[in-house]
């Protein structure tokens, strides 16, 4: 175990409404999933407290939005590096609540710093645009300048498995181009937004522009239906947010979703660095990513070389304690995730299929498992598994592993490994999903690409820049100078 991380001491922690800490609404505790130890102890806001964020929100907005741009970029500058100047807090934070071994953990963290710092970079380089209209005579001696203007105040609900970096990538770019916000954060893991929220009032975000409240899913879901909201921004499952897309109204909505990545390895690939990487994409953070490694896809003449080393990979993955450095895998969020996967598993068996690995729970950790000789329909394979399970199937031609990869109600991202341009031309066009990552896993992601999907994975894009469309109006002023 890290020494650094015993630094991370229970406390009771208020949450922000209007630029003061609340306390009021029952108290509950924050437990780790690993030992079921206590982490913290945060409140339920009330009624009132939730009418107040929102009135706070609606406040804030006006001085958001007036703000100058060197202002807002600084304000983000400087949450950056105040989360670097607590990085190990956050580090130590997230092994606890959300069971993210600290590998994970670190990797998260800079992620974080980053996206608060390319927002920074974002909000000064917002696009505008100076038109001509004169393509009709009518229109002679008119120009148009087109400017991006924020769109109101924005309700965020986000995850519990990237409990800081995805909580950034709603909040940056809202405080990036001056909209304010109420956020809702994951019941079981409140707490690294209630340290981003102290880091963001520490670095100048004006009383009320960020609201946090731990509340429940039922009166969350009270605040979509809020039309003072203009703007609202979902992390989670595709049935929690479709739903919630159903009861938001006229304002707009992001969705961010679920996902069962696939990834064909082709004969021509790199098959030891391809069986690496799907170990890694199949089962860090225990599987708990919507672009985690779900459907592997191999070409036949290459079968019994992959699979070897894939599996081999596997099992030298080091399961237990997210808290010790060494760790590579931790406990699933809640011991009835593990039960979920532990019966999922269980059916393909029992329908065929052979567990080359894994297989094995102990309380809330699941050990890493793969199968092969699944069939499409079995719910490790047509679900969101969210789990370190991975499905492995053999195939005799390209045409076959697209096909399969795109026979699937999700679409998020996929990977592609082969050495042949023309293939992975092939899949950009033919893959059904918001991206394509060649010679690597659908795992991968930077925090400043657009990320997002189709099908049943969402709609609408992340990352700082393509966010901020999301967040904004475009409005022209028509100019007469004719």
């Amino acid at each position: 175990m890290s020494k650094q991380a015993t630094a991370v001491k229970v406390r009771e922690w208020g949450y922000p409404v209007g630029g003061e800490v609340r306390k009021s609404g029952q108290p509950f505790e924050i437990r780790s999933p690993y030992d079921d130890s206590l982490v913290g102890v945060t409140f339920r806001p009330t009624e009132t407290d939730l009418e107040d964020a929102v009135q706070a929100a609606e406040g804030a907005f006006p001085t958001m939005a007036k703000l100058p741009t060197y202002q807002r970029a600084e304000m983000l500058r400087k949450i950056s590096a105040g989360l670097e100047a607590r990085r190990e807090e956050l580090i130590g934070m997230l092994a606890l609540e959300a069971g993210k071994p600290r590998k994970a953990g670190s990797v998260e963290v800079g992620r974080a710093i980053f996206n608060f710092r390319n927002a920074s970079e974002e909000a000064q380089r917002i696009e505008n645009d100076f038109v001509a209209l004169d393509l009709l005579p009518a229109a002679q001696g008119r120009w148009g300048v087109i400017r991006r203007f924020p769109i109101g105040p924005v309700l965020a609900i986000t995850p519990f498995n990237f409990p800081l970096n995805l909580v950034g990538h709603k909040i940056a770019p809202a405080l990036a181009v001056g909209n304010s916000v109420v956020q809702k954060p994951a019941t079981k893991t409140p707490l690294c937004s209630l340290i981003l929220a102290e880091i963001a009032q520490q670095a100048g975000v004006p009383a009320g522009a960020l609201n946090v409240v731990p509340c429940s899913g039922a009166r969350a879901e009270k605040l979509v239906q809020d039309e003072r909201f203009k703007l609202f921004t979902f992390t989670g499952s595709a049935d929690i947010g479709w739903g919630l897309k159903s009861k938001a109204g006229k304002k707009r909505v992001t969705l961010e979703l679920g996902g069962n990545a696939g990834v064909i390895i082709h004969s021509d690939a790199d098959v030891d660095f391809a069986a690496e990487r799907c170990a890694l994409g199949g089962f860090s953070y225990a599987g708990q990513s919507c672009i985690s490694v779900q459907r592997i896809f191999v070409h036949r003449p290459i079968w019994d070389r992959f699979s070897a080393a894939f599996t081999d990979r596997v099992r030298a993955l080091q399961v237990g304690d997210p808290l010790d450095d060494k760790t590579d895998v931790g406990p699933m969020i809640s011991l009835d995730d593990a039960k979920r996967v532990e019966a999922w598993v269980t059916e393909a068996a029992e329908g065929g299929a052979k567990v080359l690995t894994g297989g094995k729970r102990d309380g809330a950790v699941y050990a890493p498992t793969v199968l092969t000789g699944t069939q499409p329909s079995m719910r490790v394979n047509c679900f969101e598994v969210f789990a370190p399970v991975v499905t492995m199937e053999p195939y005799d031609d390209f045409e076959q592993a697209l096909a399969s990869v795109n026979d699937s109600s999700f679409g998020l991202q996929a990977g592609v490994f082969t050495s042949d341009v023309k293939r992975l031309f092939r899949a950009f066009g033919e893959l059904e999903v918001g991206g394509v990552i060649a010679n690597d896993v659908p795992t991968f992601r930077v925090d400043h690409m657009p990320y997002g999907g189709v099908k049943d994975s969402g709609t609408g894009r992340e990352g700082a820049r393509y966010a901020i469309e999301e967040m904004t109006e475009r409005k022209i002023l028509v100019l007469n100078l004719g």
